[in-house]
C-alpha cells in the first residue's frame, strides 16, 4: 500500500511581512466554537497575557474584542524590529497553557486568521468591525456596553476620537 504524504498549504505572508511598523488584524478561535470568554475571571488573565506579549514584541494593541469563542485584535508595530505576529503566537502559547492548567477542556483551534492593513486601507473601518462585533452578534445594544473589548499600550478613547466619523 501506498502512503502519500499530506500537504498543507502554506497561505501565510513571509515572517518579514509581519515585522516593523505594520499593523495587523488577527482572528484566533477557540477550538469546536465553545464559549469561553464568557467572565472577567477567564478574560482579564488573558488580557494580561496579550500585553506582555506585545510588549516583549513592541507592540501595541488599538483594539481588541474577546467574543464568546473566538479574539479579534489589531496588533500595531512600533518599532523596526516588531514583530506582531511573533506577538500573537506567543499570546497563543501562553495563554493556552492557562487554559490547560486552569480549564483542562479548553484550545484554541491551531492557527489564526490575519490581515495585515495596507497604507492604502481605512484603518478605521477595522477598528469599527472589531468594536461592532458584539452589537452583530446581538450580546450587546451598542459597542461600549460590552465588557471584554479595549485597547492595550494606548487609549482605545483616543483611537476612537481620530476616526472621522464612527
Amino acid at each position: 500500500m501506498i502512503m502519500s504524504k499530506v500537504c498543507e498549504r502554506h497561505h501565510r505572508l513571509p515572517r518579514e511581512c509581519y515585522r516593523g511598523q505594520i499593523t495587523v488584524v488577527f482572528t484566533a478561535c477557540i477550538l469546536k466554537k465553545r464559549p469561553f470568554f464568557l467572565s472577567n475571571k477567564i478574560v482579564d488573565p488573558n488580557v494580561a497575557m496579550l500585553a506582555r506579549a506585545l510588549v516583549k514584541n513592541k507592540c501595541i494593541a488599538p483594539v481588541y474584542c474577546f467574543m464568546p469563542e473566538h479574539l479579534h485584535v489589531m496588533i500595531q508595530g512600533q518599532a523596526d524590529d516588531s514583530d506582531a505576529w511573533q506577538a500573537m503566537v506567543d499570546f497563543k502559547q501562553r495563554s493556552g497553557y492557562w487554559f490547560w492548567v486552569n480549564c483542562c477542556i479548553t484550545r484554541w483551534q491551531k492557527d489564526f486568521y490575519d490581515h495585515i492593513v495596507r497604507k492604502s486601507e481605512d484603518l478605521g473601518a477595522q477598528v469599527r468591525y472589531i468594536l461592532e462585533n458584539p452589537v452583530r452578534r446581538g450580546l450587546v445594544k451598542h459597542w461600549w456596553e460590552y465588557p471584554f473589548l479595549g485597547a492595550i499600550g494606548c487609549d482605545l478613547g483616543e483611537i476612537i476620537d481620530s476616526l472621522v466619523c464612527f
